[in-house]
């Protein structure tokens, strides 16, 4: 090995990281076995074995017994406390993102309606069932509420180039926003996400207003096993 050059382990480590965060290898890749590539880089299979080891603590590759290694789903992580495009989100680690709206219904505000946007009096709203695609697999289900008294374009909006979200963010201005974080089981929608009946997913639900009129309510539901949210903060500054 030439002096000042990465062990062994962390050049194949650091070429097959490449491939994946490249896009060269998707989810659900398999990955040559330790004896193929301990033949293509002329080492032991231990060498190899460290390497795969440490791309699978960093969560980029599954290993699985029998089947050999496969290239993960990456786990997203998403500021807790942002009004964030979930296309940016997906793109981010370069997966490709489409969306497709699945159910679109304009009415007057139920009583169920005028809870989730937190109003008194009926308004007409648009509802709208939306499922985000990573990669072509199902990342994100997406349950919205539109009051179309604050925004009335959307009732003609045909969501063909934004999905609902993004393009709100560039048609309303918004002042507040709430954000409620949740363990839930899976319901009857499990299948839209490629997920069995019950098993665990990271419920995110979202208001906002433009001053004090409610503009949206969001549910955005993902598989457990595929997100992470975090937040950054910063120490008040006691008097």
């Amino acid at each position: 090995m030439p002096s000042g050059a990465a062990p062994l382990h962390r050049q194949i480590r650091a070429a097959i990281e490449a491939k994946i965060l490249s896009g060269e290898w998707l989810p659900g890749t398999r990955i040559p076995n330790e004896t193929e590539l301990a033949a293509t880089y002329g080492c032991a299979r231990m060498t190899v074995n460290k390497a795969l080891s440490e791309l699978a603590a960093d969560g980029l590759i599954e290993r699985r017994r029998k089947s050999g290694s496969v290239v993960r789903q990456p786990v997203l992580q998403s500021a807790v406390l942002e009004i964030h495009d979930i296309r940016a989100e997906v793109e981010t680690i370069g997966l490709s993102y489409r969306f497709e709206i699945l159910k679109r219904q304009a009415r007057q505000a139920s009583r169920a309606d005028c809870a989730r946007l937190q109003i008194e009096e009926p308004v007409p709203v648009l509802a709208l069932t939306c499922l985000h695609c990573a990669a072509e697999r199902p990342f994100c289900l997406e349950d919205r509420l539109i009051s179309l008294a604050a925004v009335p374009n959307a009732k003609n909006e045909a969501f063909a180039a934004l999905a609902p979200g993004a393009w709100l963010i560039g048609e309303v201005p918004w002042s507040t926003a709430e954000h409620r974080i949740s363990a839930v089981s899976a319901g009857p929608d499990a299948s839209l996400l490629q997920r069995p009946l019950g098993s665990a997913c990271l419920a995110v639900e979202r208001r906002t207003w433009n001053a004090e009129q409610p503009v949206t309510h969001v549910r955005l539901i993902y598989p457990g096993d595929a997100h992470a949210l975090v937040a950054r903060f910063t120490p008040s500054k006691a008097g």
